[in-house]
């Protein structure tokens, strides 16, 4: 770590610069570390890294050079500007009460400095802090260390894929760790069976924001309490609960530690859910309250987002092995019958295991998916936990998933944006932006895809031939490196985990139809690859395998190449320099699938299945589809949906992209990258993922936290008290037989309802037409009509409707109805009529 190294006085912020990965995404200083060591800062892209290794005569020198000095004050001046200047929030949300967001990730990509990632899941929590960072909404994340990250691929000269976990060196990483007060490095203990696990903390600034990482290699634990942090997703079932354990329980007292004006706990995905029990824990200790009641104050101040389109990719953990830690660390409170309750489903669906996911959405108070078809998608998954209820009402909306543009966009694409949007575009978004986009000369445009494409070639023969070395080919196929791909070529990209679903072996599935595109003499296609397949998935290492095979094949190799080790860096090369972008899922199995909005902001455009966000944005003049947007279950559907594929290629993609005006510009090729860049890149933003959340999610959830928590918990005893009153007396309510009265224009209904010992205004009666073909759902409120004479707690509910359907498409039901409280989120109770 660089905090030993005395740096010069006039190069002493250079620590301060590489500290802050605002780096990866703002290159103003690119310029800078090359000057320090051009060989070091090409290698590594990592500033921190440049610092430790630079020798002490090249910064001797650089400090008495004047001009790189004044380079060094000028990024000090800016970077301090981005942080002080009034934010987006601080401007558009004046008067918001916010107290802070803590969001709660098992993996975060930042950037090839901090390999703490495994695929997509990371990549968005990344982009979701530095989007919060532009905008100044006050986010902090909380994450582990650990000490091996996501394999690295290595290719052998069979294809065969094989896995290296290289040990993350914390001394090598922009983090710094995190003191007392005193000094001393700040621990959070963890109580595990028959011992305490101390967890050090570290930090890394991410702009205006923070993310925080438990670290359990510290060596006042054990040997294996060290390893708990040891590998991402890794070490078996018991050891990834305890990583669970770490990140919820760990996380939340870290925050309690360092921000405890923190007022949303945001799980990104079900890995955190241990947090909302512990939040939930303290503050009933702190205030007196039983654990029920606490849940019931705390709860409004959590969301939970899936990213899961099937309830398999669900963690679950056995209630026996869960015993031993749930007794150490909750002292009885939680007891673990209540426990049980919370994560485990009932009836014949059950497994009796904890489902982290369940116990997730059972205690937010706001659950989302990442697209619009995933929260379709996400409701039927969870529907078990609100037996009864339709499926359109379980309470899961969506927010579709955006990305981070200024780090997926080239130097080129950045330069044309701000001189047409601004350079403030991404943060603050001129009402104009389509029509300056819409300004932007067709000559430009295409000289973008022309600079991107070239860069990518030269990128692809640099690495190809770094890797046929390493595969231990001979000098002579490591030549052909040198000659792959052509920058004047229609060029596709596909670059994904390797994995049945996403049916990456689709473009494949017939290789002479995928040849003739390739070699066609007038209309050429070339086609970069990447990606990997889970250790444990030999179908997938064999679908890489065969790629590599085909791009082999000598008729091919120049057209055809399979680059190994897919990680951020390689990402932002693929994304910038394709003209397609190729995506294959089977549908509805990619949640959202964020890598196809990474080349909006590029240019370029998008062929993929109606799946996850492309589902929402797609339309005929911003890219292509396969498929029918249906849910598929045929044999054939394979086969089809390749036959698709290829057609779109052959007679829409490659003639569009070659047919040529006089000065060799192809017009309608470049429309539609205007259309795509103008109506997508914004929309499916990280900016507008975030604001969204704030006003969907962060602002309702904080003000609910606080009407809750007040009088010390006051509301949230009422609450506890209320449900706990409904569910025991539940059983005992009948709806007698509904009158149902045609009217002029529609029904009048009389409905007799035995509630037995719940007072009516505990509930809320209504009248239901379920969702059928013409129809849209309704839900028709009922009217609290006085006693029916001789019964005790029976009462009429009446009511009006237009109702264009017969009277037995309308069942009454009755459900609980409490101010402050959403049903059925917090409370699944329903009773139907039948």
């Amino acid at each position: 770590m660089i905090p030993w190294r005395d740096l010069p006085a006039p190069l002493a912020a250079l620590r301060e610069l590489a500290l802050d990965l605002r780096w990866t995404w703002s290159h103003e200083a690119d310029e800078l570390w090359a000057r320090v060591d051009d060989v070091l800062w090409r290698g590594t892209r990592n500033p921190w890294t440049v610092l430790d290794d630079v020798s002490t005569q090249r910064l001797a020198e650089l400090a008495a050079d004047a001009g790189f000095v004044a380079h060094l004050d000028r990024l000090v001046v800016a970077r301090r500007a981005y942080l002080t200047d009034r934010s987006w929030f601080a401007e558009e949300r004046l008067g918001a009460r916010l107290g802070g967001v803590a969001w709660f990730s098992m993996e975060f990509g930042l950037g090839e400095a901090l390999p703490l990632y495994a695929g997509g899941l990371g990549v968005l929590a990344g982009d979701f802090l530095k989007a919060a960072s532009d905008l100044g909404l006050p986010v902090i994340g909380i994450g582990l260390l650990y000490q091996e990250g996501y394999f690295r691929q290595m290719i052998d000269a069979e294809g065969r894929q094989f896995e290296a976990f290289p040990y993350n060196d914390p001394s090598s990483m922009p983090i710094e760790p995190v003191r007392e007060a005193g000094g001393g490095w700040l621990r959070i203990p963890v109580e595990l069976p028959g011992r305490v696990l101390q967890l050090r903390v570290w930090r890394v600034i991410v702009g205006r924001t923070r993310l925080y990482l438990l670290d359990s290699n510290d060596p006042v634990n054990g040997p294996v309490d060290r390893g708990i942090a040891g590998k991402l997703y890794g070490g078996g079932g018991e050891m990834r609960m305890m990583q669970e354990i770490v990140l919820g329980i760990g996380g939340w007292r870290l925050v309690e530690a360092l921000h405890p004006e923190i007022e949303v706990c945001h799980l990104n995905e079900g890995h955190a859910a241990f947090a909302v029990l512990e939040r939930a824990r303290a503050f009933a200790k702190r205030h007196g309250l039983s654990f029920s009641e606490a849940l019931w104050a705390t709860r409004a101040g959590n969301v939970f987002t899936t990213h899961t389109p099937v309830a398999a990719g669900f963690d679950r953990y056995p209630l026996d092995a869960l015993t031993r830690y749930v007794q150490a660390w909750a002292a009885g409170e939680p007891t673990f019958a209540e426990l049980q309750q919370l994560g485990v489903t009932e009836g014949p669906i059950s497994d009796g295991a904890l489902n982290m996911a369940y116990l997730a959405a059972r205690r937010a108070f706001l659950s989302f998916g990442v697209s619009r078809l995933h929260g379709a998608v996400s409701r039927r998954i969870f529907q078990p936990l609100y037996p009864r209820w339709p499926e359109h009402e379980v309470p899961f909306g969506h927010i579709t998933n955006g990305v981070h543009a200024p780090t997926w966009d080239s130097a080129e694409a950045d330069a044309i944006w701000t001189r047409a949007c601004g350079k403030e575009r991404w943060r603050h978004e001129p009402e104009d932006m389509g029509e300056r986009c819409e300004m932007i000369e067709d000559q430009e445009l295409w000289a973008l895809r022309g600079a991107a494409r070239e860069a990518l070639v030269r990128s692809v023969r640099t690495r190809l031939g770094v890797h046929l070395s390493g595969r231990g080919h001979p000098p002579e196929v490591v030549a052909v490196s040198e000659t792959v791909l052509d920058p004047n070529v229609l060029t596709l990209g596909f670059a994904r985990r390797f994995t049945a679903y996403k049916r990456p072996d689709l473009l494949l599935s017939d290789p002479a139809r995928l040849a003739r595109l390739l070699c066609d003499e007038t209309r050429p296609a070339q086609l970069v690859l990447a990606g990997k397949a889970h250790p444990d998935d030999e179908a997938g290492k064999r679908m890489i395998q065969e790629w590599i095979r085909f791009a082999q094949d000598p008729r091919y190799r120049r057209r055809v190449v399979f680059l190994e080790d897919y990680d951020i860096s390689l990402a932002q090369e693929l994304v910038r320099g394709v003209d397609v972008w190729i995506n294959t899922p089977r549908r509805p199995w990619e949640a959202c699938g964020t890598s196809g909005m990474k080349v909006l902001v590029n240019g370029g455009l998008n062929l993929s299945t109606l799946d996850g966000w492309w589902e929402e944005a797609y339309r005929p003049d911003l890219g292509w589809a396969i498929g029918d947007g249906k849910v598929a279950e045929s044999a054939d559907q394979d086969s089809r949906d390749a036959e698709e594929l290829y057609a779109v290629l052959e007679r829409e993609a490659a003639p569009t992209f070659y047919d040529r005006d006089a000065s060799g510009i192809p017009r309608a090729w470049v429309a539609r990258m205007r259309r795509s860049m103008t109506d997508l890149t914004a929309k499916y933003g990280a900016s507008r993922m975030v604001r969204e959340y704030l006003d969907k999610a962060y602002l309702p959830a904080a003000r609910a936290l606080h009407e809750r928590v007040a009088d010390g918990g006051a509301g949230a005893k009422a609450m506890a008290a209320w449900s706990g009153r409904l569910k025991n007396a539940w059983p005992n309510i009948h709806i007698g037989q509904p009158d149902y009265v045609r009217q002029a224009d529609g029904w009048e209904v009389s409905v007799p309802v035995y509630l037995g010992e719940i007072a009516p205004a505990d509930v809320r009666m209504e009248i239901y037409g379920e969702p059928l073909s013409g129809f849209a759902p309704e839900v028709i409120a009922l009217s609290h009509d006085g006693a029916i004479t001789g019964a005790v707690g029976a009462y009429f509910w009446r009511g009006r409707f237009p109702g264009a359907r017969p009277a037995d498409d309308y069942p009454a039901r009755v459900v609980p109805s409490h101010a402050g409280v959403r049903t059925p989120a917090e409370i699944a109770l329903i009773h139907w009529q039948r």
